[in-house]
């Protein structure tokens, strides 16, 4: 009986279920492509190291930066996995008197390698013979590759760096355009061998790895308490950063943001239900006379609210099953757009299956009970 109440009064019932349409297909777009940005975001971040704490050293006057042996004692704090110093001088490097400036020196260590996936293209990595032993050997990035040997291969090949030759022992894997650390344009070198040899004293920047990622805080305080004991206690001389606490800020940013979006969209729900509830007054108006006659005949008052009840939450179901497919096609358009990955969580279907049952009950419970309470008698005089 409901089914044939909509399809006769079709353009009413669409009318009416187009606030439910536009309010559950703005959930599901909203949501679906809120959490393509999060997954992106999340793991770009780990990518950068979830697992990380990025140690920067600004110094004082009297210690500008670290020394070897003040990176090798954070490497003895607990929970500390390793320690991946990063020293980064710029200087022209030259190849069969073919002379590239101002390329990036990068000095880094063994763990840079071991704790980094994807980084290399040919070759090996620096290994820790070569940091201790300030082997003049390097890694030199695709950029780099294609200016100075074109098609054949560097390895085994020797660059002048600086004055001095290096062999080449490996190449760097190309880059992806949206990386935050290219290596395409840089040449990496152990990092005790820039020390040695281009002048570096200082390291101002190490990456550190802990075992525990549940221990990171931890670890964090430790490691501040001991930076502090080696800059007399200035806390404006370094910025320790743990890639976990970034990661729980992305996450409750983008929370917070999704909660705000399905509160705007719920908005359409309601004026849906409004108009759902708009709708079904003026069904019991048309219909009293066939409400009387069915209680003149015996028809329980509960039967007359339940048919009624039914009725609304087929109307707001039929809106929200529409809003869903329409929702899913213009988000998967949206993340597409955007560049993002399309993902439709099972629970988002269900939220916002869940929301036009909902509205259909709460905004057809008043209409339907005014059904249920009128007056036989009086129901029959309308006719």
């Amino acid at each position: 009986m409901s089914w044939q109440n909509i399809i006769h009064n079709k353009m009413r019932s669409f009318l009416t279920i187009l606030g439910i349409i536009i309010g559950v297909a703005s959930i599901i777009t909203l949501i679906t492509i809120v959490n393509g940005v999060t997954d992106n975001v999340t793991s770009t971040v780990s990518d950068m190291g979830a697992n990380k704490i990025n140690v920067r050293i600004s110094g004082t006057p009297l210690k500008q930066g670290l020394s070897d042996k003040d990176v090798r004692a954070i490497g003895d704090i607990d929970n500390i996995e390793g320690v991946a110093p990063t020293i980064s001088v710029k200087t022209d490097i030259v190849y069969n008197k073919e002379v590239l400036e101002d390329i990036t020196i990068q000095g880094k260590n063994q763990v840079y390698f071991d704790e980094t996936d994807d980084l290399l293209e040919s070759g090996r990595p620096i290994n820790i013979l070569d940091v201790d032993s300030k082997n003049r050997i390097c890694l030199i990035g695709q950029n780099v590759v294609y200016e100075l040997f074109k098609t054949e291969s560097p390895i085994g090949k020797d660059i002048i760096i600086n004055g001095v030759r290096y062999s080449v022992v490996g190449t760097l894997k190309e880059s992806d355009n949206y990386s935050m650390n290219s290596n395409d344009d840089s040449i990496i070198i152990p990092y005790t061998t820039a020390m040695s040899l281009m002048g570096v004293k200082n390291i101002n920047s190490v990456d550190i790895f802990v075992n525990d990622g549940d221990l990171s805080q931890t670890t964090t305080s430790d490691t501040e308490n001991y930076l502090k004991t080696l800059f007399n206690n200035h806390e404006d001389a370094f910025v320790v950063t743990n890639m976990q606490n970034i990661l729980d800020t992305v996450s409750e940013m983008t929370g917070m943001m999704s909660l705000m979006l399905v509160g705007i969209a719920s908005i359409s729900l309601i004026v849906g239900g409004i108009g759902i509830m708009n709708m079904m007054l003026v069904s019991v108006t048309e219909r009293t006379t066939e409400i009387g006659i069915r209680k003149a005949l015996g028809a329980d008052p509960r039967r007359i609210q339940q048919q009624f009840l039914i009725e609304s939450i087929f109307l707001s179901l039929v809106g929200g099953i529409i809003g869903l497919l329409t929702g899913i096609a213009i988000a998967f358009l949206g993340c597409l757009a955007i560049g993002v990955t399309f993902s439709l969580s099972v629970s988002t279907l269900l939220l916002a299956v869940g929301f036009s049952v909902g509205v259909g009950v709460i905004f057809g419970f008043t209409p339907a009970k005014n059904a249920s309470r009128l007056n036989p008698i009086d129901a029959l005089r309308s006719v």
